[in-house]
């Protein structure tokens, strides 16, 4: 077969036709990416400079930049395109030197500011102000934030859906320009495929229902009280997702008309509708609560562009995937082959042809971060040999790569992506 561009195969790869070689990602969205750990780690192995620091371009999970050297020593095929904004409200710039907890040398925005916690740990705040109470908190010897509890009293009575709006909006002039800037980049200067993270999309998305880059957020913003409300409050939760889609058709339109085609997969929705062992919901609820929101939105994006949309939800959402493909996503990720139903042959023969997968090439629970070399370079051969053929499969892992795993799995795991290249 003539050998492609990774432009062309990404898209010969969206559209079920099979690609020259497996097209591979890492590091293009905020779920496919590796922990600033491993991606030090794996870029001293292949490439040395010692010196060199990685930038964590998503500080909330602490995610390490595929910077191009390294996209181009491991052959990776997309690259992202995201907002200019972080988790915590303040932009990747001004960069500053900053140590992990397991010595791990990076560099992190200029308002990354964290203080001490009481349990050895770092408190992290939203735009970088101290003198607000922080939004982030990561343990002492972990790798990455949790949100802290910043839930105010609740007078179930007297919810306003405004106060759960209050982040969602219109972008502005300046942002619309970021994302055309950065596609025009991109799409004129190098031959990857294009993702690009689309702003305010996600109904319902756990991670950022408290809203960790607001000061002060308002409403129902606590993790229980948010999942509590979709039943309880259902009305309340509806009215939220009503304004908020009003800003984000609005935003696709922008976007539409600023990028054009030069993107090729638009991030939609982070939502989980899965757990390791069941669901977070009924079918039902989702039809009712979610889809029709989902719909809105891919309905909108492919009226106006050539887009593929993808969304992430963890867990074992097989009962879920036929609605998914209904609400227009055209992509699945991580694919987790791990919780329970998620049997990779049988994800394949009865979605295969109509659902991309994005993911599931290892287990990042198990397998990755606890196996063997051997053990894990048998699976990401079974999985690509189960997953690519006819096209439809991008390789990532089952969600991003922790920081703590080792690097010696992360090289086996490439090792044998390049293998089956061979084949």
């Amino acid at each position: 077969m003539e050998s492609m561009t990774s432009r062309e195969r990404l898209a010969a790869t969206l559209n079920h036709q099979t690609p020259d070689r497996l097209c591979v990602d890492f590091g293009a969205g905020f779920q496919t990416g590796m922990g600033a750990g491993t991606v030090h780690r794996l870029r001293q192995a292949l490439l040395g400079q010692p010196d060199y620091r990685v930038k964590i371009i998503e500080p909330y999970q602490m995610l390490g930049e595929m910077d191009e050297e390294l996209r181009q020593a491991l052959n990776l095929d997309v690259v992202g395109v995201f907002g200019p904004g972080t988790m915590f409200g303040f932009k990747n710039e001004n960069w500053k030197p900053f140590t992990m907890f397991d010595g791990t040398p990076v560099l992190v925005p200029g308002q990354f500011n964290v203080t001490p916690a009481e349990d050895g740990g770092w408190f992290i705040y939203p735009e970088g102000d101290m003198s607000v109470p922080p939004s982030g908190w990561m343990p002492k010897g972990s790798y990455f934030f949790d949100s802290t509890r910043r839930q105010l009293p609740l007078d179930e009575d007297k919810l306003n859906p405004a106060d759960n709006c209050e982040e969602f909006g219109v972008v502005s002039d300046a942002e619309v320009q970021h994302f055309a800037r950065l596609t025009q980049h991109y799409h004129d200067i190098t031959s990857y495929g294009i993702y690009m993270t689309l702003p305010g999309t996600a109904f319902g998305d756990i991670a950022l229902v408290p809203a960790p880059w607001m000061k002060q957020p308002k409403g129902v913003r606590g993790v229980e009280e948010w999942y509590m409300a979709t039943i309880t409050q259902r009305d309340y939760v509806l009215k939220v997702f009503e304004c908020q889609l009003e800003s984000a058709l609005k935003n696709v339109e922008l976007l539409a008309a600023a990028v054009g085609d030069r993107v090729q997969v638009a991030f939609v929705s982070g939502t989980d509708f899965g757990t390791q062992s069941g669901q977070f919901c009924s079918v039902q609820t989702y039809r009712e609560l979610f889809k029709p929101f989902h719909k809105a939105v891919n309905d909108r994006i492919h009226k106006l562009t050539k887009w593929k949309t993808f969304i992430h939800s963890c867990g074992a959402v097989v009962p879920f995937i036929p609605e998914f493909i209904d609400a227009g996503f055209d992509v699945l990720n991580p694919v987790q082959c791990s919780a329970v139903g998620m049997d990779a042959r049988t994800l394949k023969r009865e979605f295969g042809q109509k659902i991309v997968f994005w993911g599931g090439g290892v287990d990042t629970q198990k397998t990755l971060p606890f196996g063997t070399p051997e053990e894990v370079y048998r699976e990401v051969r079974e999985r690509i040999d189960i997953f690519s053929p006819g096209g439809g499969f991008v390789f990532n892992g089952t969600h991003n790569l922790q920081s703590n795993v080792p690097t010696e799995n992360v090289l086996a795991m490439f090792r044998a992506i390049k293998d089956s290249m061979k084949s």
